[in-house]
């Protein structure tokens, strides 16, 4: 079974988290920097099989989309034209970096590494990975 890949956007650096094979298991994979996702995205999917992108969508709190939609828009605009083949779905991400977080104060990590933001980064992917995959009852 094919794997799928989950990014949290950002201007300068992106979270990216995968699926094992069966799709049960989300995991932090690494962080990019924003201005080689493509190639990075390109590489792996050359190596795995991949199913599915799922990308943070950020949204305000009552639910309009947020001003860090613009880039997006503009990278999945690149991506579509570059992987037409790769599926992409959008996944709420209010929230995640406080819970990614929130997730390493309660895994006992110490303070000066709880303000790793490629970490936090990696992390809210995952976190994002998992809501979908939650969603779709995986």
């Amino acid at each position: 079974m094919p794997r799928i890949l989950a990014i949290d956007f950002g201007t300068k650096r992106t979270g990216i988290a995968v699926t094992d094979e069966m799709q049960l298991i989300a995991s932090g994979l690494t962080t990019v920097e924003t201005k080689h996702l493509l190639t990075f995205i390109k590489e792996y999917i050359a190596k795995e099989k991949v199913e599915l992108l799922v990308v943070g969508e950020p949204k305000q709190r009552d639910g309009s989309p947020s001003q860090s939609e613009a880039p997006i828009q503009a990278f999945l605009k690149v991506l579509q034209k570059e992987c037409p083949e790769l599926k992409v779905q959008r996944e709420d991400e209010r929230f995640t970096s406080k819970m990614a977080v929130q997730s390493m104060i309660q895994g006992g990590m110490k303070k000066k590494k709880r303000q790793n933001k490629a970490l936090i980064d990696e992390i809210s992917a995952t976190i994002i990975l998992q809501n979908y995959l939650y969603s779709k009852g995986k």
